[in-house]
């Protein structure tokens, strides 16, 4: 029992150095070595408990979105509570892993594909799936609604855009808001029954 809590603290000590030094290097320049050094042990007992460079950034890299269960929220405000969660997520002051797998992947291919699939085809797929009661269609909207918090995040927190930057929440909560639910209720910019009714004659 013991032995197992003293692993388990290794293992803690090594995740956090790791992290500390893909923040400040990336993935390119940090090596087993840089990682072990930080955390004061030898580098054969990194790659004893994550086997290669790849593996340790998983581990270090392991992102929950923690999508909350909205099945009971109302259904024309859900746009405004994903983007305010997200907000949130984003802006955790104890976790800023979501930020740093974000500017990693701009540069790096191992941490983009693990954006691609951990978060969008893990995470947000799943979720508009649940939002819309269906699977078919999902993907491509949830690739749109990446399009609107991915987006949003790497300007407003890792390119820090003046203007995004300096804009109150209350008004990206209502304005990006309002475009992820027009992507919930009217998928890939169908036209509604109204408007496609529109310029027909009484005999159409």
């Amino acid at each position: 029992m013991v032995k197992a809590k003293k692993s388990d603290t290794t293992r803690a000590r090594i995740i956090d150095a790791a992290r500390e030094r893909f923040r400040k290097e990336g993935y390119e320049r940090t090596t087993i070595r840089k990682v072990a050094r930080d955390a004061g042990i030898d580098p054969a007992l990194v790659m004893r408990y994550f086997e290669s460079k790849r593996g340790l950034f998983d581990a270090a890299m392991t992102v929950e979105l923690r999508i909350p269960d909205l099945s009971a929220h109302p259904r024309d405000k859900l746009g405004e509570a994903l983007i305010t969660h997200f907000l949130n997520r984003w802006e955790e002051p104890d976790d800023d892993s979501l930020q740093l797998l974000l500017r990693s992947s701009a540069s790096n291919e191992e941490a983009a594909e693990r954006l691609r699939t951990t978060i969008f085809r893990d995470q947000i797929v799943p979720m508009v799936a649940r939002l819309r009661g269906e699977e078919k269609g999902s993907r491509d909207i949830a690739a749109l609604i990446a399009t609107q918090t991915v987006g949003l995040a790497y300007t407003r927190y890792i390119l820090k855009l003046p203007p995004l930057v300096a804009m109150p929440r209350e008004t990206i909560i209502r304005v990006i808001g309002a475009t992820i639910q027009r992507y919930l209720d009217n998928p890939l910019g169908s036209p509604s029954p109204r408007a496609a009714g529109r310029g027909k004659g009484p005999d159409a």
